[in-house]
């Protein structure tokens, strides 16, 4: 009974606030007044039905919390633990795997062209959430660590003729550098000041790319840049496609291995006493400055590689591919899948890159639906789609004494 008192008191206060523009509508031609008052009834029994739906789902999740809470053994999903057991998770990475390498040959290149780029935000999902999600450090400028990378093969394309395969780790170690050098001002700065700084950073690259046109050609661009080629065979634009896709599966395996191993290495393990309490962290010997230089360049890295990737697939690029709303959609992968887990932040990059392209219907509501999503994952499962889990060691206390 409470949240029917709860849900119609919101309802009757939306509809004042909005009485002006659902009720009236003034017909300046006609100089007539049009009184609505059935969109305001529809309103306010939308908005009461919804709110009602609201409180009782703020309710259960209250409920489970408290569950949560008193158990002393934390649970694992469903989900994880299907995942986690042998029988299951092998003959489905298999698959995956089988399915993976087969896809361009049974769907169409607008397919493969659009998994391509769900495969490019699925490594730059994964590098800031070595930087975010295992370190805790906010980073809300890594566009421009992908724009470093990109910047990088578009240029030396185009002046000295390098090819795709010379420039890559050219463009790793570039990345990794302005990873140091935006890491070692902020060593300092936690929270919401490193988020201001990094965001000032990925700025600041941006309009130095978008203004000095004798060095970056400015908001005009670079175009005709080479696709990736394999001992001089030049490829059509359906078998490049094709081509790059391999690329990218690959890329996407090697960092999926790499950063599954770090996770569970000595930095990893730093990563995480980091992000949880930095004072206790150092207080315990472990050298912070290293741990956060670590993950900053490592993130880093792996945008700038992306980077090079992005600029051989397109064979153009500006600076109006890499703005905020770049950094904002990155970090919302790595949110909505999940902070520190590997495979949510890949369920969360192939959501919020593949179901836009599908959904084109629905392309005038895209950012409502989209906000609207994230805050449901943020009040119901703040932990995101696949929560990451932690390691747990046993200690036999009789064999030890």
């Amino acid at each position: 009974m409470q949240h029917v008192k709860q849900a119609f008191v919101a309802a009757i206060w939306l509809a004042f606030l909005t009485l002006p523009i659902m009720v009236i509508r003034v017909d300046t031609v006609e100089k007539t007044v049009t009184w609505r008052w059935m969109n305001l009834a529809y309103m306010a029994l939308g908005s009461f039905v919804l709110a009602l739906a609201w409180y009782c789902m703020m309710e259960r999740r209250d409920q489970s919390q408290a569950r949560k809470d008193l158990e002393t053994v934390e649970r694992d999903s469903a989900l994880s633990r299907f995942l986690s057991d042998p029988r299951f998770a092998k003959p489905l990475m298999a698959f995956g795997l089988l399915v993976a390498a087969g896809f361009p040959w049974f769907f169409s290149m607008y397919q493969t062209n659009i998994l391509v780029s769900a495969l490019i935000y699925v490594v730059l999902g994964l590098g800031l959430n070595i930087t975010v999600g295992l370190a805790g450090l906010l980073d809300l400028g890594y566009v421009a660590f992908y724009a470093v990378g990109a910047y990088t093969y578009a240029l030396l394309n185009h002046h000295f003729q390098l090819g795709f395969w010379t420039v890559l780790p050219l463009g790793a170690v570039l990345g990794a550098f302005f990873g140091i050098l935006l890491g070692f001002p902020v060593l300092r700065l936690r929270g919401d000041y490193l988020a201001i700084v990094t965001l000032g950073f990925g700025q600041i690259i941006r309009l130095v790319l978008e203004n000095w046109s004798a060095f970056s050609f400015g908001p005009s661009g670079i175009s005709n840049i080479d696709r990736p080629g394999l001992f001089g065979i030049t490829y059509s634009v359906e078998q490049a496609t094709t081509y790059m896709y391999y690329i990218m599966l690959a890329l996407v395996l090697l960092t999926i291995f790499v950063t599954a191993r770090l996770k569970d290495s000595r930095i990893g393990r730093a990563w995480l006493a980091l992000r949880e309490d930095e004072i206790a962290c150092q207080a315990m010997g472990i050298d912070n400055t290293r741990a956060k230089l670590m993950a900053f360049s490592l993130g880093a890295t792996l945008a700038a590689l992306m980077g090079v990737v992005f600029a051989a697939k397109t064979t153009f690029i500006n600076p109006a591919s890499f703005t905020f709303m770049e950094s904002a959609m990155i970090l919302a992968i790595v949110v909505l899948g999940g902070m520190g887990s590997v495979l949510g932040v890949i369920l969360g990059a192939f959501l919020l890159m593949l179901l836009p392209e599908y959904l084109r219907a629905f392309s005038e509501y895209r950012m409502l639906i989209f906000g609207f999503t994230m805050v449901l994952i943020m009040v119901f499962r703040p932990q995101g789609l696949v929560r990451a889990k932690r390691k747990v060691y046993k200690i036999n206390v009789e064999q030890a004494g």
